[in-house]
């Protein structure tokens, strides 16, 4: 695989499929930044267990057509509060943070104060699969368990409703 198509993917990915050792894939909403993206997670943020400790992680990117274009490898790096890449791409990223309450500055310092993980994930050129050789198989899985998942009732009907005759 040509490494313009991951460069590709990587530049367009509002979202990237990440999982971590043999973890299920989570959708991530991400933010592009030279040959890497950037993902956050944590309290308040998105849920990506594992990520913020993992040191490698596999990341999966759609093309235009919204199928899967590229499956690669990626080094992830853990971004630390008060460093120099820390201060450049935490108010990028804050700043395209849709529905975030109060301003970038408040973002980022909520982050900051509240432990988040902002992490980069640099994919491997070497390790990456393109289109033609994607497994065919669907990644799809069963939906997993979650508290939010309840039984719900029939409606309640205050007056019987009568079918109506032909």
């Amino acid at each position: 695989m040509s490494s313009g198509v991951l460069e590709e993917a990587i530049k367009k990915a509002a979202i990237a499929w990440v999982s971590v050792a043999d973890g299920p894939a989570y959708a991530l909403w991400c933010m592009p930044f030279e040959t890497s993206l950037v993902v956050v997670s944590g309290p308040g943020e998105q849920f990506a267990p594992g990520l913020a400790e993992a040191r490698q992680a596999t990341v999966r990117l759609r093309g235009d057509h919204g199928g899967l274009i590229v499956l690669a490898d990626a080094t992830v790096a853990r971004l630390t509060p008060g460093t120099e890449e820390w201060e450049q791409i935490a108010p990028q990223l804050a700043g395209k943070r849709l529905n975030a309450s109060g301003s970038t500055d408040d973002v980022v310092s909520r982050w900051s104060a509240d432990g988040c993980a902002l992490v980069r994930l640099t994919p491997a050129a070497e390790t990456a699969v393109g289109s033609s050789d994607v497994p065919a198989e669907s990644h799809a899985a069963p939906p997993r368990e979650t508290p939010a998942r309840v039984e719900t009732r029939r409606p309640f009907r205050l007056h019987h409703v009568r079918k109506p005759t032909t």
